[in-house]
């Protein structure tokens, strides 16, 4: 086997996954952890943005007014998961001086005082993992908050019902279309079964505890369904879309309701998206902040075109106009 673990899981345990044998030929290339792989599609379709598109400035801590009543209904999760998927395990804050914490580091700042925040996390996997899922999903949206919690880099392949892409490829991989579906091309290991997924990266990139709120069985899965209520529906049909040459590139979290709403457009157009995880705690939030001069979430990167942008009003409708058919 390609690892051992601590707990009997019912999902499928492979060889090492040799990539280049898979029938919808992607390319992945070893890099260090703070860097996605190299990841193509075969794809004939010619990407560019809109005409005279120009990505807007960023707005924090403001919503559109023609998106208040969209934000609202997603925050409902926050209500009924208590927050799970909103920091990084381990998370601790204090309250320091303004001072205490240099210009050139990013800290959210409250009142004249500056929070300093600190993670315990664990190993970091090299390449990105890889999940087969979908937005609307009770089972999908209990791994994508481990994800977070573990703050790691997900390779995710979006699986709407009449996909056309990626669904298949789960069926002949794993040998039948159930989801969320995980494959681990650091260690040649693929499995459904979300609390199985969930035992397996707690395992292999954590301290090795779940979460009591992603313990607690079908009272999980029934607070994970209740969650979704504001949003029922969204993120759960395919939309024809152009299937991208590269997968693009985006940084969010599972607990953030303006992450939710890209995601959901990410889905439905089945858009492969890079998510590096960036839960308070993360520090994922240091290196936007150094490299851009500025933190906000949702940040996409999209590859395909050379479009980089914050806000999530005007990454959907960027998203929509460029791929959407």
């Amino acid at each position: 086997m390609a690892t051992v673990l601590n707990f009997t899981p019912t999902p499928i345990f492979r060889q090492p996954i040799g990539l280049k044998k898979r029938s919808f030929c992607i390319k992945l290339s070893t890099q260090s952890s703070d860097t996605p792989s190299s990841v193509s599609f075969k794809s004939e379709n010619s990407i560019s943005a809109p005409p005279n598109f120009s990505p807007p400035k960023p707005k924090p801590f403001s919503v559109r007014p023609d998106k208040i009543l969209d934000i609202v209904a997603a925050s409902l999760a926050l209500f009924f998961r208590l927050g799970t998927g909103v920091f990084t395990n381990g998370y601790s804050a204090s309250f320091v001086s303004k001072d205490e914490i240099p210009s050139d580091q990013y800290a959210l700042g409250v009142a004249g005082f500056k929070v300093k925040e600190t993670s315990k996390l664990g190993p970091r996997p090299v390449q990105p993992i890889e999940i087969y899922e979908f937005e609307s999903c009770p089972f999908c949206r209990k791994v994508r908050e481990i994800v977070a919690v573990l703050d790691l880099d997900v390779l995710f392949y979006p699986c709407p019902r009449n996909g056309p892409n990626f669904r298949s490829k789960v069926a002949a991989m794993g040998g039948k279309k159930q989801f969320p579906y995980m494959v681990d091309p650091n260690t040649g290991v693929s499995m459904y079964e979300s609390d199985d997924i969930i035992k397996y990266l707690v395992q292999k990139y954590g301290d090795g505890n779940v979460p009591v709120s992603l313990s607690l069985g079908l009272l999980t899965t029934l607070t994970e369904g209740f969650a979704m209520i504001g949003r029922m529906g969204k993120g759960s049909l395919y939309t024809p879309a152009k299937l991208p040459p590269k997968p693009l590139e985006i940084w969010a979290y599972e607990g953030s309701p303006f992450c939710k709403v890209v995601r959901e457009v990410l889905v439905e157009l089945e858009l492969p998206h890079i998510q590096h995880s960036c839960a308070r705690g993360s520090p994922k939030r240091q290196a936007i902040y150094q490299k851009l001069g500025h933190f906000q979430v949702p940040y996409l990167e999209d590859p395909n075109t050379g479009v980089q942008m914050f806000e999530s009003a005007e990454i959907v409708e960027y998203l929509q106009s460029t791929y959407a058919l």
